[in-house]
């Protein structure tokens, strides 16, 4: 083992560095996993990012076979966490309920699988809410994960413990899911990268229906574009099983050559239709003033759909999708005590359902779809914040009210993210800064055309390079 084994901070570089300096020698894979124990050690019993962590020596042992096998892949000896909705195989998957604490899961989904593939040593889980419901990590098996910019306050989530170990430095890069905003809303609170990619670029799992939600999808996170980039590379392709699977150029050797001559549409409040706390808005203009200076045309829009529509046509199809994928814990009387009411309110929703209920929500989603094309006819990227509050109080178990107005639903207070989520576009967090009364990150959306996910990820690493906050601002831990 070489002398760099207890360099601080290693994993700052991001995973391509790291990848970089093991292949020049400067560091081995068990360098890299004894700063990860080592940073796990420090700050992981203070913001809970790390869940079902591995034995010790057992990791030790598998990082010094890595340094004594070919290579296999960009991220071979780097070591990663599964975001505990997803399985590695030979490590539980809780899904944060006390129904499935300690399954162990046989083997490795989709995309977990393509990491491994590419070398990844799994140390453990991200933490996640019950089943991913709700965009703050906290579950009756783990409990909550915390901001490390204020560790009285909420990660965001459902890749909360995700975008936590990422701010901390336990990992490099990180997978996670997102349906309403589960790799936005915790990159952004977290000062770090999340990626939505178009829909059906990474795939989900070939198990029950695979033909009609189109709503979740997994994607990569990071502490630069650069990372995101290689995660999503990584991570894609179609899977033979599934029907709507895409194949796309590799991103990573597109996105350099700069902003220049890119047109961004800023959407703010969606015409003040979205409460946003104090501060938001101002940040994220303040963040497109800078992309302007990169030679990023960015104007003003109004609303360019009804709001209520929106709103209407996704809770239809969200709670239709979590009824399905809920329906056999809940027609179990006994399992059903063990759902959380968020969870029960969703599945009960669902099944209220009429298929002309779904089919009136889809027609609303498909409108929304052609007028975001004629958008995409004007703009290259559509901005939005990537929450529309401060991190609240991790005590909670979501917020009630957004500057004095008052929140009808759990997750309503997310509702920003939907323009995205609804009709399956590419979009990525990038950091926008600190603000508010208490200084705290918030991130900002870029949302593009199906298929734009290259062009996104320019962007991204245009912006990364003008300001590199994560580098900039790391958490004070």
């Amino acid at each position: 083992m070489s002398a760099l084994k207890n360099e601080a901070h290693m994993i700052d570089d991001g995973a391509l560095a790291l990848r970089a300096r093991m292949d020049a020698g400067e560091i081995s894979a068990q360098d890299l996993m004894a700063a990860t124990l080592a940073r796990i050690e420090a700050v992981n019993g203070t913001v809970n990012a790390i869940v079902s962590l591995r034995d010790s020596d057992a990791l030790m042992a598998e990082a010094a076979s890595a340094d004594a096998s070919p290579q296999k892949g960009w991220l071979h000896g780097i070591p990663m966490a599964v975001k505990d909705l997803a399985n590695a195989g030979g490590l539980p998957t809780s899904m944060g309920s006390p129904l499935f604490a300690g399954t162990i899961a046989e083997t490795d989904d989709v995309a977990i699988a393509c990491l491994r593939a590419a070398g990844a040593i799994v140390i453990g889980k991200t933490n996640t809410p019950e089943f991913g419901l709700g965009s703050h990590s906290i579950n009756p098996v783990f409990g909550a994960s915390r901001n490390p910019y204020d560790t009285s306050r909420s990660a965001g989530g459902s890749s909360g413990g995700a975008g936590v170990a990422l701010a901390t430095g336990i990992l490099s890069v990180a997978d996670g899911s997102d349906m309403m905003g589960s790799l936005r809303n915790p990159a952004g609170w977290n000062n770090v990268y999340g990626m939505r990619p178009s829909w059906g670029v990474v795939p989900s799992e070939p198990v029950g229906d695979t033909f009609l939600h189109q709503l979740a999808t997994n994607g990569p996170m990071a502490r630069n574009p650069r990372d995101l980039a290689a995660m999503l590379d990584t991570m894609a392709g179609p899977d033979p099983r599934q029907p709507h699977g895409v194949t796309q150029a590799p991103t990573l050797p597109r996105i350099e050559g700069g902003a220049q001559g890119l047109r961004v549409g800023w959407l703010a409040d969606w015409g003040g239709t979205l409460a946003m706390d104090p501060g938001i808005l101002d940040l994220c203009q303040g963040a497109l003033g800078q992309m302007a200076d990169l030679g990023v045309g960015v104007d003003a829009l109004d609303a360019p759909f009804d709001r209520d529509a929106l709103w209407e046509s996704w809770i239809t199809l969200r709670s239709w999708s979590v009824a399905g994928g809920l329906a056999p814990l809940y027609a179990d009387l006994e399992k059903r005590d063990h759902l959380k009411d968020t969870a029960i309110w969703e599945i009960e929703r669902g099944f209220a359902l009429s298929a002309m209920d779904v089919h009136h929500a889809s027609v609303i989603r498909s409108d929304w779809f052609k007028t975001s094309a004629a958008l995409f006819d004007q703009y290259d990227v559509l901005a939005l914040p990537s929450a529309q509050m401060w991190p609240f109080d991790v005590t909670l178990d979501y917020p009630r009210e957004i500057a004095g107005t008052a929140m009808d639903t759990y997750h309503r207070w997310m509702e920003v993210v939907i323009a995205a989520s609804l009709i399956g576009l590419p979009a990525v967090c990038v950091p926008a800064g600190f603000g508010g009364p208490d200084d705290l990150p918030m991130g900002l959306q870029l949302i593009g055309r199906r298929g734009s996910d290259a062009k996104l990820l320019r962007l991204a690493e245009a912006w990364h390079s003008a300001t590199d906050w994560p580098g900039r601002r790391p958490p004070k831990m």
